[in-house]
């Protein structure tokens, strides 16, 4: 046994460093840190970056100027679906931004007064007035651009060469093209304030030559319908919508407490004036009797007749001097004369009217309230109908509510009928999982699930013995397993001991006594000692074979402990 276990090879300088202990511990932490670098590489792998939106609502010159600056900034970046706008992940939103503003993206789809800073030298005249209207053009549109419902919009203006001659003059004319909002309009306020804004940014444009033009090709700047007299305002409208509105809550907030809520349905109809009326009127009554007519002014004159006065034949005779003698004497009485004047006041009214726009002419109101909800003696709801006086101090609140008015017109209709409850769509119920079973969402859990199941057998399978070898980290068991085979190898090494040592003193005892051979016979003990011991002679082989049963037992018990005792005389631990 001897002569085999010195004559088995030696191992090589790496095998020999990579079985000694620093060499595994070295292999060991080499392929920890595979182990881990392949699962924090699957780990990343399953974890997808949060992208943010960087820009939106741009055009192709400027999308595609901002991708070359994204790639030389070296910076990731995909499209949202639609490609309405561009994603970077979320902690390089704001870096992105910063660095597209300072290179001047985007720039937009219109070109402001910037274009101005670029002048060549030596351009014409010419040149310099297509840059500046270009320039104006892209300012308006900018600021049309700001309004909430505009998607874009775009500015044409034709402006005439200025002339001397007052006949070749011409006024400059505008046109806007506005693209909306899917679902959003302009009313005509906000096509005015468009046309308004356009009239006074350009010298000598007036409101009527600028065009206001939808996507659809639609004029929203018509002067027919804006002189349109007989149609109402934008705003009227409103007022007339906000004033139904208003007395249809009133109606319903005043009944929900009575009949409860979801029982009482309401609308009314208002017609009112907005036509603005003035009217002055003075009329004259018929005076009445003298005595109870109201006395303005009275006077009174009265004179008396001279008491002498001309008698006598008219003619010449009497009117000659010295005729009164000889005329023929008459006899002449007095003349009392009264004058009275009375003025009267004359009945006049004046009258001046103004009635304010917007006035209330007729209202129109209809009320239906669903049948009362009691609870019968054996507890279930029933419905029924409500009584006159219930219905009567409906009407009446409702009259209240809605400023009632029987001269002016009002009309009010108040029905107590049952609601017909909508049939119920009976939904069927689907398992909690549909939802989430799309092709994405598979695809995902597939991904997830392998990655959980590499990172599983990579921990428990590699990584844990990996760990459980490190010096330290060894469980009781482990260490008492240890233990064990450490005590039968130290027992195994005992009993071989005292049967080796035997045979090399029987190998002594049996070589020459010459000092030249003993080196010789010595070396020689390994192969004398299995020849003494089969020889059967004395009672040191008898030994000998006790010995050797003994060891031989012991690896038919523990075969790994012998092995492992043989291992280490052939690594020379002996």
């Amino acid at each position: 046994m001897a002569t085999a276990i010195e004559s088995a090879p030696k191992a090589s300088g790496l095998t020999a460093f990579f079985q000694s202990p620093q060499g595994r511990y070295l292999a060991l932490g080499a392929g920890m840190a595979l182990v881990l670098s392949i699962m924090a590489s699957i780990w990343m792998w399953n974890q997808k970056p949060d992208y943010r939106v960087l820009v939106s609502n741009f055009s192709d010159r400027d999308g595609g100027a901002m991708i070359a600056a994204l790639q030389t900034m070296n910076v990731p970046y995909r499209f949202a679906e639609g490609g309405g706008a561009i994603l970077v992940p979320a902690e390089q939103v704001h870096d992105a931004r910063l660095k597209l503003a300072a290179q001047g993206l985007p720039k937009g789809g219109n070109v402001g007064f910037e274009l101005m800073e670029n002048q060549k030298l030596g351009s014409s005249q010419f040149l310099e007035q297509v840059n500046f209207q270009r320039a104006l053009e892209g300012e308006l549109a900018r600021s049309i651009n700001s309004i909430g419902v505009v998607q874009a919009a775009r500015v044409h203006l034709a402006i005439p060469k200025p002339s001397v001659f007052v006949r070749e003059r011409q006024q400059p004319t505008a046109s806007v093209l506005v693209n909306l909002y899917p679902g959003r309009t302009l009313d005509s306020q906000q096509v005015s304030a468009i046309v308004h804004l356009i009239s006074s940014s350009v010298p000598e444009l007036t409101a009527k030559n600028v065009t206001v033009v939808d996507q659809n090709g639609s004029l929203l700047s018509d002067p027919d319908r804006q002189s349109d007299a007989n149609r109402l305002d934008p705003a009227q409208v409103k007022y007339v919508m906000d004033l139904q509105d208003g007395i249809v809550k009133r109606i319903e907030s005043i009944l929900t407490p009575m009949v409860g809520n979801g029982n009482v349905r309401a609308e009314a109809t208002a017609e009112v004036d907005f036509s603005r009326s003035e009217q002055a009127a003075e009329s004259f009554r018929p005076n009445g009797p003298p005595e109870a007519a109201a006395i303005r002014s009275q006077s009174t004159s009265e004179s008396n007749g001279a008491a002498n006065q001309a008698t006598g034949l008219v003619g010449a005779a009497s009117n000659q001097p010295g005729a009164g003698a000889s005329a023929a004497p008459t006899t002449a009485a007095g003349n009392t004369q009264k004058d009275s004047t009375t003025n009267y006041e004359v009945d006049k009214t004046v009258r001046y009217v103004q009635q304010p726009m917007g006035g209330i002419k007729r209202l129109t109101v209809a009320v239906v309230v669903n049948h009362k909800r009691v609870i019968g003696a054996d507890g279930k709801a029933s419905l029924r109908a409500l009584t006159e006086e219930e219905k009567q101090q409906i009407t009446d609140l409702v009259k209240e509510a809605m400023g009632f008015n029987g001269e002016r017109g009002d009309s009010l209709n108040v029905v107590n009928s049952p609601f017909a409850e909508p049939p119920r769509e009976v939904i069927p119920e689907e398992p909690f999982w549909k939802p989430y079973a799309t092709a994405d969402n598979l695809k995902l859990a597939a991904q997830y699930l392998l990655s959980a199941g590499v990172l599983a057998y990579l921990f428990f399978a590699v990584l844990r013995p990996m760990i459980r070898m490190l010096p330290g980290n060894k469980s009781k068991e482990e260490e008492a397993k240890r233990a064990a085979e450490q005590k039968a190898k130290l027992e195994a090494e005992a009993a071989l001991k005292p049967a080796e040592q035997e045979a090399k003193q029987e190998a002594l005892a049996e070589a020459k006594p010459d000092a030249a051979t003993a080196p010789a016979a010595a070396e020689a003990t390994g192969t004398a000692a299995p020849a003494a011991a089969s020889s059967g002679a004395g009672p040191r082989v008898n030994s000998y074979q006790n010995n050797l049963q003994m060891a031989k037992e012991m690896a038919l018990q523990e075969p790994k402990v012998v092995a492992n005792v043989i291992k280490n005389w052939v690594n020379g631990n002996e």
